[in-house]
């Protein structure tokens, strides 16, 4: 299953690639794609366990990008 996302206030390319490894190394993530310049972030994952997954997702990000915010589109 794959979810997307309107992702705002990633500073740098750098720190988006940052964030594709940390957030592909969670539990039951395929891959993830963040595109810094259209702001567009795809997490490829298992269907069964989505809430859970997303929720280890947005505390990744919180840790690492705390000015960033997400919302599923």
């Amino acid at each position: 299953m794959i979810s997307k996302f309107k992702i705002k206030g990633l500073d740098c390319a750098n720190c988006a690639a940052e964030l594709e490894k940390t957030i592909q190394k969670i539990e039951n993530v395929e891959s993830c794609n963040i595109n810094f310049l259209t702001e567009k972030m795809e997490i490829e994952h298992n269907e069964i366990n989505k809430e859970e997954i997303l929720e280890k997702v947005k505390k990744v990000i919180k840790k690492e990008e705390p000015d960033v915010t997400i919302e599923e589109v």
